[in-house]
């Protein structure tokens, strides 16, 4: 795992892998089949994982928090970064802090809670979270009504916070008069669009967030990077005027079937069952209070699943350096 102190640009590095956490019938940690995992985003040049949501530590035990930060550590290579997340509550944040603190990680992420909060005590009791952990967080937000610009804006210039994973859904994400709000406070560098592939072109081309979280790259992580790569180089200019816009378009088409399904029937338990319908790695069971897809989806999830890990397996065939941005045909 990475160890160095986060600097200045790092997110706009890579694309941010959120993977989903394999575990045995029994519910406990598989070491095995996490390990196959990430070395597989890894061989794609990701070198950002984030185990917030798709992961389902909204459930994960306290009891069980660092033995899954001493696996995920273990497991990943030198160079690549490590981002567990924590909550929601302020309670379960509290003692995963104090657990955090004794480790090597350098952020973590809060995931969102819904009710039962104001701005004011957010913001107070993040920066109570930072201290304990001894850490920068990474926020994630998705909703309006979470966090208030100029907290938000308090809490990077305090250096509470190092991140910003921004989810607030939008029928045109080019719309979007809070997140222009923001950047007018917020460095772009620390933005990362976190939603998927979706809305990511863009977040990238029209607000210069750093990058974004992708479920689907961790079957396709060289095509994602690829597609990092083409949205960087074709920034500046219209689209259309240079090949990488092209390029970028045929590499985010490829992503939109399964990032479909996932938003049809659940972002969370489509990547799941994806990533062991695709024969990639055996995820196990969903630890509850989720559970998997209906059987009735898993012949489609299955069929797409594959399709994408086949364009991968093509496109590193065809494209051995990250260097490269051909899309696939």
């Amino acid at each position: 795992m990475n160890e160095s102190p986060l600097h200045d640009g790092e997110f706009a590095a890579s694309v941010m892998a959120v993977p989903p956490l394999a575990r045995r019938a029994d519910y406990t940690l598989e070491p095995t089949q996490n390990l196959a995992l990430i070395r597989h985003i890894e061989a794609g040049g990701v070198r950002t994982l984030l185990y917030g949501g798709n992961a389902n530590l909204y459930h994960v035990a306290v009891s069980e928090y660092r033995e899954l930060l001493d696996m995920l550590a273990d497991a990943a290579s030198p160079a690549t970064r490590v981002i567990p997340a924590l909550g929601p509550d302020y309670g379960k944040m509290l003692d995963q802090a104090r657990i955090l603190a004794q480790t090597r990680y350098r952020t973590a992420m809060v995931l969102p809670l819904g009710g039962f909060t104001t701005s004011d005590g957010i913001e107070a009791g993040l920066a109570r979270i930072a201290d304990i952990a001894g850490m920068p967080l990474t926020l994630y937000i998705k909703s309006e009504n979470y966090l208030d610009v100029d907290a938000l804006a308090r809490l990077i210039d305090r250096g509470t916070l190092c991140a910003i994973k921004y989810a607030i859904a939008r029928d045109d994400p080019a719309h979007d008069p809070y997140l222009r709000r923001l950047l007018q406070s917020v460095p772009a560098t620390k933005v990362v669009s976190g939603m998927g592939e979706r809305p990511a072109l863009v977040h990238l081309r029209e607000f210069g967030l750093a990058a974004w979280t992708t479920g689907s790259g961790c079957l396709a992580p060289r095509m994602a990077m690829a597609l990092l790569r083409a949205v960087q180089g074709g920034r500046g200019v219209q689209r259309g005027e240079r090949a990488e816009s092209d390029i970028a378009q045929r590499l985010y088409d490829a992503f939109l079937p399964l990032e479909t399904l996932r938003e049809r029937i659940s972002l969370i338990r489509v990547l799941h069952d994806a990533l062991t319908l695709s024969g990639l790695a055996d995820m196990g069971p969903l630890l509850p209070l989720l559970s998997s897809t209906p059987a009735e989806h898993h012949a489609k999830i299955a069929q797409t699943a594959q399709t994408l890990l086949a364009l991968e397996r093509a496109f590193a065939a065809t494209h051995p350096t990250l260097s490269d941005t051909q899309a696939p045909a």
